[in-house]
């Protein structure tokens, strides 16, 4: 029995540590890619399957690399207002933590390699970028956090990278409406990283860590979120006026409603339980705003318009 207890401790500290409330980061742009992927009749499963793990392992790699090179460089202390870090309080040692970050980012080179087969030379050297960045994100000499580029990396990675990737291996190219798509989406994915920073403005201050929510201070964070979201769902009509997509492409407009609640809130909730709360909701809103666009683009196929 103890022995048991022991593994669900150790199993409860891993799922704290890969932060599964920021999986949706990952999950958004491939689903995008590929669903335009479909309307273009490039589809392929195997290629978007390969996409979504390697999205996955990155995005798993970077919490933890972020968990640990936190915590041995001094980010993560007892102050800290938002979730359990799990090297910082002990729940695993600080060299399980690395371990498991190399672990992550390794298996997403057996994806990887799968994906670079298909998409050749250009899919290989955002590979390389998209790992280099992962580690570099918290850790290296010039971590990329810690002055004012987090946000940059998000939005590169988590939308351009991304949605472009996914689009490349399935469709063998990248277009301007996969470029329109994936700063959409990446706008969004970033006002996550937004929300994460403004909770942690007053400790990563005192740590000496320069997020661009530290630069902004309190105020010009909150108008950063806001001015991301306002910019996704302005960016739907403006795609559309292109006349490259159908009026099937302002489907995430349903979620408008939660878009408007959650920029009240950025502007009202000033603790770190609330704002772990708008962290969660945020990363739903990037989700949910990304089905509904991935269903829009499925939709333009079957029901033109």
């Amino acid at each position: 029995m103890p022995e048991a207890s022991d593994r669900q401790k150790s199993l409860n500290a891993w799922l704290l540590a890969v932060r599964p409330r920021t999986l949706p980061a990952a999950v958004a742009p491939v689903l995008v890619g590929s669903a335009l992927a479909y309307r273009d009749t490039a589809f392929s499963w195997l290629p978007a399957a390969a996409a979504l793990l390697v999205a996955l392992l990155l995005q798993i790699g970077v919490n933890l690399a972020n968990d640990y090179f936190d915590c041995v460089k001094g980010v993560d202390t007892n102050q800290r207002l938002g979730p359990l870090r799990v090297t910082q309080s002990g729940l695993l040692a600080p060299a399980t933590v690395r371990a498991g970050t190399l672990l992550a980012l390794g298996l997403s080179l057996v994806p990887g390699i799968y994906l670079v087969i298909v998409g050749g030379w250009p899919v290989a050297a955002a590979g390389i970028a998209a790992l280099i960045a992962a580690l570099a994100y918290s850790g290296g000499p010039f971590p990329l956090a810690s002055n004012g580029l987090g946000d940059v990396f998000v939005f590169i990675f988590f939308g351009l990278v991304a949605v472009c990737g996914t689009y490349r291996v399935q469709a063998g190219t990248i277009t301007f409406a996969s470029v329109a798509m994936a700063c959409i989406v990446g706008v969004l994915i970033t006002a996550i990283l937004v929300v994460n920073n403004l909770r942690d403005i007053e400790s990563d201050r005192r740590a000496g860590k320069r997020t661009l929510a530290v630069v902004l201070d309190v105020t010009g964070t909150r108008a950063e979120y806001t001015a991301l979201l306002v910019a996704a769902y302005v960016g739907l009509p403006i795609v559309w006026f292109t006349g490259i997509f159908s009026f099937w492409v302002l489907m995430p407009v349903f979620s408008l409603p939660v878009g408007i609640a959650l920029i009240k809130r950025i502007w009202q909730d000033t603790t770190g339980p609330k704002l772990n709360g708008l962290l969660a909701a945020t990363a739903s809103l990037a989700l949910i705003f990304s089905l509904l666009l991935a269903v829009g683009l499925v939709f333009s196929v079957h029901l033109p318009g």
